[in-house]
């Protein structure tokens, strides 16, 4: 058997607000399922689902996404616009160069390069 990614689906406290941000970061429309799920569908990746659960996030993601977006400090800017937060500074090796950043709800993601 060999199995396939269909959607990635991220546990949070409020669906619908989660999936704009995150839509404006992948692009595609949000589309808000039930008040309890909500998902994009970005071109070129699989479905980013977003279910609500009443536990609150406890430590740092065993999972997280890397995202690719051109210049590594533009994109983490763009992204703080939208909602998210820096968690410390750009790291750079032999490489290349990520930051990690927090969502709206603190599920980590990383920006790359190189």
């Amino acid at each position: 058997m060999r199995a396939r990614v269909e959607e990635i689906v991220l546990d949070c406290a409020d669906p619908a607000a989660l999936v704009r941000f995150w839509a404006a970061l992948l692009g595609g429309d949000p589309v808000d399922r039930s008040p309890d799920w909500s998902y994009v569908d970005p071109e070129g990746f699989v479905r980013v689902a977003f279910q609500r659960v009443r536990e609150e996030k406890a430590g740092k993601n065993r999972l997280h996404l890397d995202l690719y977006a051109g210049e590594v400090d533009q994109a983490a800017t763009a992204a703080v616009a939208l909602g998210a937060t820096r968690v410390g500074g750009i790291v750079t090796d032999e490489y290349g160069h990520f930051q990690v950043l927090e969502d709206p709800e603190g599920n980590e993601f990383c920006f790359v390069q190189g």
